[in-house]
């Protein structure tokens, strides 16, 4: 399986944009005024009098950012189905792909609190990758789940967002492709803001996930990863959003930060398409820029973290 470039995302970024603006350009606005009776003798408003709708109503902040999540977790009483697409590419010494695909299951029950419930696939193509064992092909990979509790609301009386996330995961294989028994726990703080009401938008996250794996014939290991991200998204029309965001992932041996393994900082694009109330398709673009590896010279580091990765989601509502 070959996964595309960075070219080919920007690509698909081009194409995506330009049918978005077809499809969610302007809001024209009726003419206002009407012939009225001869007998009439009360003035008509003129157009500048009439009162017309704010086309840039309030937006979701969940997906707009990209990787980086948003504080909002939906309208209580609010469900979904979502199809999440995430790839990654390049890892040293060889060439590697892998595609994992998601179908998950959203509910808001009450004001303050959200969970999502995901299938996993994978698809992989790995070739002379050292410490990876080649193999090529797809498999049912794991079950997740994330827990949102919105401690904040973002509103009137507070210019920021406030959101808590737990994500526990089941893994069956490694993203190698390979047999492992896996479990996992990703905890985020999610923080975001409007610099601009409704138009300019600002998130950033923080997140820590402890991981407890077994390959076969090996011993039970803990590993973890701790990260940091940040992003802007402008709104250029009431359907389109369009943003960048950077993030910084380290990587350990051990649940707490033991032995140093490597890090990596990304950049990338991101955009979202608000089709109507209840559709929606979020794309992001990051490249590795930066990085280390323990034990090695290199400006990236393609041991611990793939050089390019990407996301799609799209989401209906119900």
């Amino acid at each position: 399986m070959t996964i595309g470039s960075g070219r080919f995302g920007a690509c698909v970024f081009a194409a995506v944009s330009l049918l978005a603006v077809e499809c969610g350009g302007g809001i024209s606005v009726a003419n206002a005024q009407t012939a009225a009776p001869a007998s009439s003798q009360m003035p008509l408003p003129s157009l500048g009098m009439v009162n017309t709708p704010d086309p840039y109503h309030e937006l979701e902040t969940k997906y707009i950012f990209g990787f980086t999540e948003g504080a909002d977790i939906g309208a209580e009483g609010e469900k979904s189905v979502e199809f999440e697409t995430t790839t990654a590419s390049g890892l040293r010494g060889g060439t590697y792909a892998a595609l994992e695909q998601e179908i998950e299951f959203e509910g808001v029950p009450t004001q303050n609190f959200a969970y999502e419930l995901s299938a996993h696939g994978l698809g992989f193509s790995v070739n002379d990758v050292p410490g990876m064992p080649n193999a090529h092909g797809a498999n049912f990979s794991g079950l997740s789940a994330e827990f949102l509790y919105l401690v904040i609301g973002r509103g009137p009386g507070s210019p920021v967002g406030f959101t808590l996330a737990a994500e526990p995961e089941w893994a069956r294989i490694d993203d190698g492709g390979q047999p492992v028994t896996d479990f996992n726990m990703t905890f985020r703080g999610i923080l975001d803001t409007e610099l601009i009401p409704n138009r300019l938008y600002a998130a950033t996250n923080i997140f820590y996930t402890p991981d407890y794996a077994r390959s076969a014939g090996e011993p039970w290991a803990w590993s973890a990863e701790y990260g940091a991200s940040a992003a802007l998204a402008y709104r250029f029309t009431p359907k389109l959003t369009m943003g960048a965001e950077i993030e910084y992932d380290t990587a350990y041996d051990g649940a707490g930060i033991q032995s140093f393994q490597g890090q990596a900082l990304y950049l990338g694009p991101t955009l979202h398409i608000q089709f109507n109330g209840h559709t929606m398709l979020s794309l992001a673009w990051s490249s590795q820029i930066a990085g280390h590896a323990s034990g090695e010279n290199f400006g990236l580091d393609l041991t611990n973290f793939p050089h390019q990765q990407g996301n799609l989601k799209f989401e209906v509502e119900f």
